[in-house]
This record gives C-alpha cells, sequence and structure tokens, in this order.
C-alpha cells in the first residue's frame, strides 16, 4: 500500500480501525474472529480493514509496527488509539464508540 492511498484511507470522518497482522502470527489468527464480529456489529459506522505487515513493510516501519498484532484507529487521518496484542470485543468496542462519540 502506497503512502498516498494510506493517507486517503485514515483521511474519513468515519473512524478507521485498523488491524496490523501476519499470516504466521498466532494472536493474530486468534483476534481474526472478534475482529470480523466488529465489523458485523458497527456495520457502515466504522470501516475495518487488515493490513499485512509483511506484505507493507515500508508502511509497516513508518509507524513502528514491531508486534503484532497491532489494532490502530484513525480519524480524520489522526491515530486516537493504539494497542498490541490480544484485545477483547469489549475494549475494541469502546474504543470506537469513544472515537464515534468524538464527532
Amino acid at each position: 500500500m502506497s503512502k498516498g492511498s494510506f493517507n486517503k484511507l485514515i483521511s474519513s470522518e468515519k473512524p478507521v480501525l485498523i488491524d496490523f497482522y501476519a499470516t504466521w502470527c498466532g494472536p493474530c489468527k486468534m483476534l481474526s474472529p472478534i475482529i470480523k464480529e466488529i465489523k458485523e456489529d458497527f456495520g457502515d459506522k466504522i470501516r475495518v480493514i487488515k493490513i499485512d505487515v509483511d506484505k507493507n513493510a515500508t508502511l509497516s516501519k513508518k509507524l513502528e509496527i514491531m508486534s503484532m498484532p497491532t489494532l490502530m484507529i484513525f480519524k480524520e487521518g489522526k491515530n486516537v488509539w493504539r494497542t498490541v496484542g490480544i484485545q477483547t470485543k469489549t475494549a475494541i468496542a469502546l474504543k470506537i464508540k469513544e472515537s464515534l462519540a468524538a464527532s
């Protein structure tokens, strides 16, 4: 993913949840169904994007993604939340709700 397309992606007024993962990452595989449920629960209120760190090494380096999974929420181009490791559906949903309320 180019820097320009990434910047366009995160510039949305809608919160953008990005799951930085690797295909070989066990915790990433455990988190995947939770991310899918989040996407279903929030529908078109948010965008959910999965980015493979191995296929997007330049972007991952720029964003200092050192561990997977890394979750980030962007709103209007700004990073409003970042966490590393497995998170509960409740914790992720709370952060999304906070970013929606900040509209």
